[in-house]
């Protein structure tokens, strides 16, 4: 991954944006990278990635409640009670 300084993607926006749009360019400040600019596909990409992998995470953990023995109705008790 090509790195620029912040004061190098500033002065030089329009090339960061370019070659952002080819592969992920980090932003180095103190030199440490403090930030990634990639193209809005591979953002999209990660967008759907996580996503999915948020949804697996939920139903898994529905599988569990659910051979565990929780009901909605369980539940609608356990939130309820303010004890």
């Amino acid at each position: 991954m090509q790195t620029f300084t912040a004061n190098e993607a500033k002065t030089r926006f329009g090339e960061f944006l370019d070659r952002a749009q080819r592969e992920p360019v980090g932003v180095m400040r103190h030199e440490r990278l403090v930030g990634v600019m990639v193209s809005v596909q591979d953002f999209e990409a990660m967008r759907a990635f996580y996503a999915n992998r948020l949804q697996h995470t939920l139903d898994q953990a529905s599988d569990a409640a659910t051979a565990a023995g929780l009901t909605s109705g369980t539940l609608d008790a356990l939130l309820a009670d303010e004890s």
